[in-house]
C-alpha cells in the first residue's frame, strides 16, 4: 500500500513538472511577443541562427526535470 502511494506521488510530481515546463515556455513565447523587434531591415543570417539556437535551447531547458 505504500508503495503505490509513493508511485502515485512521483506521478503526481512528474505531471506538476511537465505542466510547470510548459507554462515557462508559453510565458517565455508571451514575453518575445511583448518586446518590440529591435532588428533591421534585413536581417543577418548568423542572427537568425542565434535566436533559433536560443529558443531551441530554452524548449530543451524547459523540458529538463526538476
Amino acid at each position: 500500500m505504500e508503495s503505490n502511494l509513493l508511485t502515485g506521488k512521483a506521478v503526481q510530481n512528474e505531471d506538476f513538472s511537465e505542466y510547470v515546463a510548459h507554462l515557462q515556455l508559453h510565458m517565455t513565447l508571451q514575453a518575445r511577443n511583448l518586446v518590440p523587434n529591435l532588428k533591421h531591415t534585413v536581417e543577418d543570417s548568423r542572427q537568425q541562427l542565434l535566436h533559433q539556437t536560443q529558443a531551441n535551447f530554452e524548449k530543451l531547458i524547459s523540458r529538463q526535470g526538476l
